[in-house]
């Protein structure tokens, strides 16, 4: 801890046999004081061969970090979102809301898109540099009532998305408030809904959203993709993301393997 913001170091390794792929990440995490022109996440990859350990690769980790998290959430989103989803709600302005604006926008097709920030300025910008339409909200509630499908990916350490504003039937992908202390969504959304994760193990250690609310966990994922557990769409349904390092290793993998094709 520095000035008494939090700042961590983090390191991702993971083997995936399926890929051929072995890769590190790491990852820094900064709060700052003001809005700085540097992001609160910056992350770099390290991909090696598995069979002799040779560093094949350095690659920009925080593009594969917005892009693979944004991806899980669109495959949650696709399994877990109402019949008929119009409206989409973005809770937060950084990084992860426009890599996730991106993708949403491009796999699903929504009547409204809609955006709130702590900070107007840049829920502003952000709405005048992405593609499509994109409705500011002054207030969390404003955006996220009637909303189908929700996204928070926020620096949240308390809750800013209440149970009572979501409608029945809404799907949310839970992105930030990614240590055990810090949450983004209320007991009451967690305790009325059907919660779903990346890894079990993950989000009862580093989640404050699923640990402090006691919800229980229904399933996996990857349950849901091989057929072990029931998707649920028609119920009111949270995603709790937290990423895990085998997104990364395939995600890099695959960057490289175009990479060298092209070359």
């Amino acid at each position: 801890t520095v000035n008494s913001l939090p700042r961590y170091l983090g390191v991702m390794p993971a083997y995936s046999a399926a890929d051929d792929a072995l890769t590190t990440k790491l990852v820094t995490f900064y709060e700052h004081l003001k809005d700085s022109s540097v992001p609160s996440h910056q992350a770099t990859i390290l991909l090696f061969d598995p069979s002799n350990g040779t560093l094949k690769a350095v690659l920009d980790g925080s593009v594969i970090t917005a892009k693979r998290t944004a991806a899980v959430s669109a495959i949650a989103t696709k399994l877990l979102m109402p019949a008929c989803a119009e409206v989409l709600c973005i809770l937060g302005a950084g990084v992860q809301a426009y890599s996730h604006y991106e993708i949403f926008t491009e796999l699903f097709t929504f009547r409204e898109v809609r955006i709130w920030n702590r900070s107007r300025d840049r829920a502003v910008k952000f709405a005048g540099s992405v593609q499509g339409p994109v409705r500011v909200c002054s207030s969390a509630q404003e955006a996220v009532t009637g909303a189908d499908v929700i996204v928070t990916v926020t620096m949240a350490t308390a809750p800013v998305l209440s149970g009572a504003w979501v409608k029945p039937g809404a799907h949310v992908n839970a992105v930030g408030a990614s240590r055990p202390d810090w949450r983004e969504l209320d007991d009451e959304l967690m305790k009325n809904s059907i919660l779903f994760v990346d890894s079990r193990e993950a989000a009862l250690t580093e989640s404050g959203d699923v640990i402090l609310s006691g919800a229980e966990i229904f399933a996996e994922l990857g349950e849901v993709l091989k057929g072990i557990k029931p998707a649920l769409p028609e119920k009111t349904t949270v995603f709790k993301s937290l990423g895990m390092a085998v997104e990364d290793t395939v995600a890099a993998k695959f960057v490289y393997d175009m990479w060298s094709a092209g070359n």
